[in-house]
């Protein structure tokens, strides 16, 4: 614990995303490292009301939704470290930080199972109805028998060979798909049964393409009005990775024109990459409100991993997870006591 005082500590959650993306097993244990004050409100904290949430505190725990905007760093001289509690930091100004000697940390992805599962949930609904033929009944009306798809002997693309990809291309390989994997950046493992090639032809060769690439400016709108057409025609559409990777007119246009059977999306282009409602709404699209991480298992994961952050950054250390540790120069400050 820092010499002098105890460490205060914000965390930015609402109500809900407290329900939802933390909870009161970590917090308790975040309590153990210091002070903590709770946001009540409803509404996301950002600018000038995160200023002045954050004053006097020497940590920000922050939500997906809170950013770290410049102003931020610049008027908490209190402030040490930033943490989000989740992978994506985009919204945090990595270089306003590092600027104001502001130490700023990740957690790191504890949803691998749980996204991978809601995949192979969206393969099966996309394959066999599930979820249309359910809104038929719920609807009082039986649906027609209609024949499904197997998903066994088709061929499934994953577009990403990172954690995730690699689970998903493991599950489509275990129920008998034959597996395809895209990634400029990852060698896949031979004697894996999955093999590697080029964006255009595993475009070209799959039944279902599933979208995990990771969001960078040189994978925005990496499925367009090119990357469709170079669908198989009949082919399905996957999107859990995140909404600027897709051009939703595309998308849309792909699915007029009848090129693809359908898509399932658990992120789009609306707020905190929800999908947008009016893909969502459409019957060819099966969509879910960015819920692929939402398991207590996953969350957990994320909200332990900050308190674990937090116990060693109040012992002056920079942890695992850090992005700027060598211009972290505030970290001095918690183990030298120091109040300025």
């Amino acid at each position: 614990m820092r010499k002098g005082r105890t460490s205060r500590i914000l965390l930015t959650h609402t109500p809900e995303m407290f329900r939802n993306y933390y909870g009161e097993r970590a917090l308790a244990r975040l309590r153990e490292q210091g002070e903590v004050r709770l946001h009540r409100d409803e509404r996301p904290l950002a600018g000038e009301a995160l200023v002045a949430a954050a004053q006097g505190c020497d940590v920000v725990v922050s939500d997906f939704k809170t950013p770290g905007e410049a102003l931020v760093f610049e008027k908490s001289p209190q402030l040490v470290a930033f943490l989000r509690c989740a992978v994506d930091i985009r919204t945090i100004d990595v270089a306003a930080a590092s600027r104001a000697g502001v130490l700023v940390t990740r957690a790191s992805a504890g949803f691998v199972a749980a996204v991978s599962e809601l995949v192979l949930g969206l393969l099966v609904d996309l394959a066999r109805g599930v979820s249309r033929s359910a809104s038929e009944y719920h609807a009082g009306r039986v649906p027609r028998p209609e024949p499904g798809r197997q998903l066994s002997g088709s061929t499934l693309g994953v577009i990403g060979y990172g954690a995730i990809g690699r689970r998903v291309a493991e599950l489509g390989a275990a129920l008998g798909m034959r597996v395809l994997a895209a990634d400029p950046q990852v060698r896949v493992p031979e004697g894996k049964g999955i093999e590697q090639m080029e964006l255009p032809a595993l475009l070209a060769a799959a039944d279902y393409v599933v979208c995990l690439a990771t969001a960078t400016p040189g994978t925005e709108n990496l499925m367009n009005d090119a990357a469709f057409a170079g669908m198989k025609r009949g082919a399905f559409f996957v999107n859990v990775s995140r909404g600027n990777l897709v051009d939703e007119a595309a998308l849309v246009r792909a699915l007029d024109s009848g090129h693809l059977a359908g898509c399932a999306i658990d992120v789009g282009r609306a707020e905190v990459q929800m999908p947008n409602p009016a893909i969502a709404a459409r019957p060819d699209v099966i969509a879910t409100p960015h819920l692929g991480g939402l398991t207590p298992q996953a969350i957990e994961h994320q909200a332990f991993e900050t308190v674990a952050q937090v116990a060693e950054i109040v012992q002056g250390r920079a942890p695992k997870g850090a992005v700027n540790a060598q211009q972290a120069t505030r970290l001095a400050k918690m183990s030298s006591g120091s109040e300025a």
